[in-house]
């Protein structure tokens, strides 16, 4: 069963959906292997226009799956380097698509669920719905999707939540540069609606090449700050705060520092 679906309509708006509802869509290391194909798919797709992020359920997605994450204890640093590149392989796809990138975020966004909100040109959330940089609490650093959540919020603003694993709602996600806006969710397909719109009526080329001359002016998330992040974690993964933090979780306890 496969954990990613994409639509495509007559408009050439393509939906990729997260669809792994019963677990909060988190991002398990096949679900993130089909992303990152799903994304390079669409890249490569001359006919797709406008690409929307939604997924199925309640979450929109909890971050990175705990089992996947709690398994690399027993990897040797270089496997375990391997697994952690994995999301950061799927936000890079993600980022660099050509086709303008709109975020259905429809419920909580944590962790590497905020990655996924970062690497959209425009995101839009629900009132409501629950944001946070959650992997302080696990003895964790939000390093892998860290490039480009500095990218999309920047310093100043990350800096206010960032460390601190503080969950906050939507409506102080768009004063931190994360949503675009926020609407009612019986708003939500609407709003998203309302930002597709426009660029079908745009040269699909020139949308293109507007993106890339933007990330060019801007500065791109580079391979060697992905690099940077992914060695970071790396290292955080050997020590034993990371043991005691995601070991408290599954033992549903406090960790030793609370």
């Amino acid at each position: 069963m496969s954990l990613i679906r994409v639509d495509k309509d007559a408009r050439g708006v393509a939906t990729l959906t997260l669809a792994r509802e019963e677990k909060h869509n988190a991002l398990s290391a096949e679900m993130m292997t089909e992303l990152e194909q799903a994304a390079r798919d669409l890249a490569a797709n001359a006919a797709v226009r406008v690409v929307v992020l939604a997924a199925d359920g309640k979450t929109f997605c909890a971050g990175g799956d705990l089992a996947w994450m709690r398994a690399q204890f027993d990897m040797d640093a270089d496997t375990r380097r391997v697994e952690s590149r994995r999301i950061a392989t799927v936000l890079g796809a993600l980022y660099e698509l050509p086709q303008p990138l709109i975020g259905r975020v429809q419920g909580n966004a944590l962790g590497g669920g905020v990655g996924l909100v970062s690497v959209c040109d425009v995101a839009i959330g629900v009132t409501g719905a629950k944001l946070g940089f959650t992997e302080t609490r696990l003895g964790l650093i939000p390093a892998n999707i860290g490039p480009y959540v500095l990218a999309r919020m920047g310093a100043t603003r990350a800096s206010e939540v960032f460390m601190s694993a503080r969950v906050f709602d939507a409506d102080e996600a768009v004063r931190l540069n994360l949503l675009s806006r926020t609407v009612d969710p019986y708003g939500l397909d609407e709003a998203i609606e309302s930002e597709v719109q426009p660029y079908l009526s745009c040269a699909p080329g020139a949308v293109a090449e507007a993106k890339a001359l933007m990330r060019d002016l801007a500065g791109r998330v580079t391979p060697q700050q992905v690099d940077m992040a992914i060695d970071a974690l790396a290292r955080r993964w050997q020590s034993d705060e990371a043991r005691e933090g995601v070991g408290a979780f599954f033992d549903k306890r406090a960790p030793s520092w609370q």
